[in-house]
């Protein structure tokens, strides 16, 4: 499925630092904007199940689907823990026929995914065919269009100026990525019968911050609310690390823009 697995271990040891909890949050937060009229949800590449958990604790139902055993029964033993209910199988993206059939579903999420995949392209499209009519996919993915940020706050010259052509990268976990436009992946959803909505910058604010910082818990709410602010407008939503979109399929019957 990806290159994740790879570095499953230290992703499982970074959960807690700054970068995640502004990620987690920041994204749970843009999310829960369109969760109005959801029931059901599907969430692939689910991990930890961080998102999939708060959209259970909303009253959805929701359904993850994960490579890894062992992420899977973390989001198992959190949810109970929560008092909530996720349902869980193991596979990957092209396993969904097999694991959940002909269902579909209200929303559709794949949070941290794209990168990974060796065709992006595709895998918008196998996530589109999992949404129900009127439903809403969410995928965030690397911002191909600001890789030279982050280590431009660094001060680190040199892979500054080496990323500012580049669609690939290696992560904070060491992996090998790949990094795309906004426009790549409004044209992939369009192509699959969907319409970008909404989109957003995550991250924008504290991109810099280093791999064993940890949140400051007394501040860590403004630190919140900035980077929703900062993911929302424009200019600054164009530098988010991720970049989060909020397509509709056919059956919506409202007026669909593009931006914030």
């Amino acid at each position: 499925m990806s290159s994740f697995s790879d570095v499953e271990g230290v992703w499982s040891e970074r959960l807690g630092n700054l970068r995640n909890a502004v990620r987690q949050q920041v994204i749970r937060h843009q999310l829960l904007d369109h969760t109005a009229a959801v029931r059901t949800a599907l969430d692939v590449g689910c991990g930890q199940g961080t998102q999939a958990i708060e959209l259970a604790a909303n009253g959805i139902e929701v359904t993850g689907v994960d490579p890894s055993r062992p992420l899977l029964d973390q989001l198992t033993a959190t949810a109970n823990d929560r008092g909530v209910r996720v349902e869980t199988f193991q596979g990957t993206l092209d396993d969904l026929d097999r694991l959940v059939g002909e269902r579909t579903y209200d929303l559709v999420t794949a949070h941290g995914l794209l990168m990974y995949l060796d065709d992006a392209r595709a895998a918008v499209a196998q996530l589109a065919s999992k949404v129900a009519g009127g439903g809403t996919l969410s995928v965030t993915f690397r911002n191909g269009e600001a890789l030279a940020y982050r280590p431009g706050l660094r001060r680190q010259w040199k892979q500054a100026l080496a990323a500012f052509d580049a669609t690939t990268y290696v992560n904070e976990l060491g992996a090998d990525a790949q990094a795309h436009t906004l426009d790549d992946v409004t044209a992939w959803c369009e192509e699959s019968g969907l319409r970008v909505e909404r989109w957003y910058g995550v991250r924008v604010l504290t991109d810099g911050a280093s791999a064993d910082e940890m949140p400051d818990q007394e501040s860590l709410a403004d630190c919140i609310a900035a980077e929703l602010e900062a993911g929302r407008r424009d200019p600054y939503r164009r530098l988010g690390s991720q970049l989060h979109v909020i397509a509709r399929a056919a059956g919506w019957d409202r007026d669909v823009v593009r931006s914030a």
